[in-house]
């Protein structure tokens, strides 16, 4: 929660700041992606993300491996069939002030290199509160709809598609061969009032909001259900297309509207940052009138060339911005805090507030940050706001973004009970008792307990069977909590591998756990088949699931896409040397090398995987697991026609038809491999003017080196 500004970090707290935020941001994407119990607003997790990048812009030689990196959607559920889409359904990132838009705009000129007189098309749409769906056409028919899931796999939901009627089940005009259309899925407003009226006479529990009403009506088994249900979708994206039919966001999106969808009409073509602005200003203003919920606007990138050039990075397109509404507020009583230990040791502080309906949901918690935020300071002890710390008893401003957990964000001290007292902060861990120690520069207190303590036991198996990991579905939180705390053996869970030897244990026992109140024969043959399901399982998933420090979803698929199989992995993680103490990152042996110079891991991340490897506890436990399960080779998303699909690519010296953040992006997307220094492993070096000890290197190495030009004759990629 440091207010310092990043212009007057020294060196030395920049180093620590980002630490923190690398840290601090880790943790807010597994509590999003992974518990689905996220803790800060939008605004904040972007603030977050604003600050690191400042601070790497202004020093950056001290850029850390694990500078924070992106993620997508939402884990598919079991009781659909699952659709792999053929271009992945990424997220947007967020903006929150004017500011970030003119920030956007900038941004896009400076990778485009385009001159600040050049005028720049981008259009503006209003950002639907629903469920996104991707369509697909073949000559012209409806053949499947599925969710975004985890933005690669989604959930087959193409017979509750075919029930809604804004969704063609043929295409008018003439349509490309292939066409995947995507956009929303929303219910209206009054729609959604008759739903609720419908669900309390009925003695059902009613709706929270618009978008919870429409995902669980797409997402029913019964078809049925879903016609009964008012669901609309507007169009405004695709995936895979055969043959574009426009060079242009709005020309696509006009095409949609000739083949028989509804598209908005709010959306704008505009031609600066201040065209876009006003847009979104008029659009807020009308908010209240629509019949539909919308959360910001979206900007795009018009030209489809350009879009191309920009590309994506690991969590959303270059291209694109999400600006959002400001955040909702609601003023009720603190009751409680609690302290949660989380699977890392954290200990993190959240509010028991007296309920509050905020933005159409009943609010019953809120995040209190850190113990800085409780006293109302920040890390360097300077105030964060003038009403001071915060106590049980106070009257609270909580905010709500989004469907996440609100944030205190300040107090009404006016009205503090007389009684008030400050909150002493735990230094002790609440669930073992062990010392919970702050360390310099950290923001957050962690237990020492390690293994010992319950609470981060229970969360490594959670994170284990989470949905993004093993997902095994039948352990839940309150699953996970009773196996733990069991005495019986035959029941107990205590690692991962106790998972996979559940069944056999039960039927060398007289304890059944049919016979426990909870279960039933049915959900115990259920479980037993989901834990069975996983296990043969993809390597990405399993290297997420072991929960190594610094390795989230993106970096766990880094390695195992570098590496392909486990078998490779592990010998790799067992044979690479670190760097001893005094020596330079870049020592350490062959092994090590390759390992740090995969593209996005460097020393801390590597470090990380040789040093759980090391660890003769965690070696142990993974015998045991692969005694049960086997990790499958992972699938390699290539361009498998591309002349340099499966090559690893090094771009070195000044490029000149292209940033270097572009060149990275655009091999990504021949499915090539970028890397930052050339290797017995480089197969190709593309260099440019100033090209100095790579090109060395490469010469000495008998690697083929092309120039610019080469490398886009080589791709097929015309300059645009």
């Amino acid at each position: 929660m440091t207010k310092t500004a990043v212009d007057q970090l020294s060196e030395a707290q920049a180093v620590k700041e980002l630490k923190r935020l690398a840290e601090e941001i880790a943790r807010h994407d597994h509590l999003y992606n992974t518990e689905d119990k996220p803790e800060i607003t939008d605004a904040d997790y972007d603030a977050l993300r604003r600050r690191n990048l400042a601070i790497e812009q202004r020093f950056p030689h001290l850029v850390r491996d694990d500078s924070p990196s992106r993620k997508v959607g939402a884990p598919v559920s079991e009781k659909f069939a699952k659709i792999r889409h053929a271009v992945p359904m990424l997220s947007l990132d967020n903006g929150f002030e004017d500011q970030d838009v003119e920030d956007f705009a900038e941004r896009l000129r400076r990778f485009l290199r385009l001159p600040a007189d050049k005028p720049l098309d981008i259009t503006a749409e209003p950002k639907i509160d629903g469920l996104s769906l991707s369509l697909r056409y073949e000559k012209g028919r409806l053949v499947s709809a599925s969710t975004r899931g985890d933005g690669m796999v989604g959930e087959d939901v193409t017979v509750n598609a075919r029930t809604i009627a804004d969704i063609p089940q043929v295409l008018s005009g003439s349509p490309p061969d292939v066409l995947e259309v995507r956009g929303e899925i929303y219910m209206g407003r009054r729609d959604f009032a008759a739903l609720n009226a419908r669900q309390v006479e009925a003695g059902n529990p009613p709706f929270a909001n618009p978008r919870n009403a429409a995902a669980g009506s797409l997402r029913q088994l019964d078809s049925s259900i879903t016609a009964s249900r008012a669901l609309r979708f507007f169009a405004y994206a695709w995936g895979e297309v055969s043959a574009l039919p426009a060079r242009s966001q709005m020309g696509m999106v006009e095409c949609f509207d000739k083949y028989g969808f509804t598209t908005n009409p709010l959306m704008k073509l505009c031609h600066d940052a201040a065209g876009l602005i006003r847009h979104y200003h008029k659009i807020e203003a009308m908010r209240a009138e629509l019949d539909y919920d919308i959360d910001g606007v979206v900007y795009k990138i018009n030209d489809l060339a350009l879009q191309n050039r920009l590309g994506f990075v690991s969590r959303s397109p270059r291209w694109a911005l999400a600006h959002k509404f400001p955040a909702e507020q609601a003023i009720t009583i603190l009751r409680q805090i609690d302290i949660q230990v989380g699977r890392t040791g954290a200990l993190t502080p959240v509010a028991r507030l007296e309920p509050i309906t905020v933005g159409g949901a009943v609010v019953t918690n809120a995040t209190l940050h850190n113990e800085d935020y409780i006293r109302g300071v920040d890390s360097a002890g300077a105030p964060i706001r003038d009403s001071g710390d915060i106590r049980i008893g106070d009257t609270v401003i909580i905010q709500r973004a989004g469907d996440v957990i609100p944030q205190i964000v300040d107090i009404l001290p006016e009205k503090r009970p007389a009684g008030a007292v400050p909150y002493p902060f735990p230094h002790t861990c609440p669930a073992c008792g062990s010392h919970a120690v702050r360390e310099e520069g950290e923001a957050v207190r962690r237990c020492m307990g390690g293994l010992v303590c319950p609470a981060q036991a229970v969360e490594r198996i959670r994170h284990f069977v989470s949905r993004n990991a093993f997902d095994i579905e039948g352990l839940g939180e309150e699953r996970v909590e009773f196996f733990f705390s069991a005495e019986d053996p035959s029941v107990t869970i205590r690692s991962p591998a106790d998972i996979f030897t559940l069944q056999k244990r039960q039927e060398q026992s007289l304890t059944k756990l049919e016979n426990i109140d909870g279960f039933g024969a049915t959900s115990v043959k259920k479980l037993y088949a989901a834990i069975d399901a996983r296990r043969r399982i993809a390597l990405s998933r399993f290297l997420f699931g072991l929960g190594i420090r610094h390795v989230g979803e993106v970096n766990a698929r880094r390695l195992a896409r570098h590496y392909v199989n486990y078998t490779a992995l592990a010998a790799a993680a067992g044979a690479a040397r670190m760097p001893e103490a005094g020596e330079k990152a870049d020592k350490g042996n062959e092994v090590w090398q390759e390992l740090i110079n995969i593209e996005g891991i460097g020393g801390i991340v590597a470090g990380a995987v040789v040093d759980f490897y090391a660890e003769p506890h965690n070696v142990e436990v993974l015998g045991s697991l692969l005694a049960e399960v086997t990790p499958l080779d992972e699938e390699l998303p290539v361009a498998t026609d591309s002349p340099v699909a499966g090559k690893t690519i090094v771009f070195t010296g000044s490029l000149q038809r292209m940033s270097r953040d572009e060149a990275k992006a655009m091999a990504e997307r021949y499915g090539a491999r970028a890397a930052g220094s050339v290797s017995a492993k480089t197969s190709l070096v593309v260099a440019g003017p100033g090209a100095g000890s790579k090109l060395n290197k490469a010469r000495e190495l008998g690697i083929e080196i092309i120039d610019e030009d080469a490398w886009f004759a080589l791709v097929g990629a015309d300059e645009k």
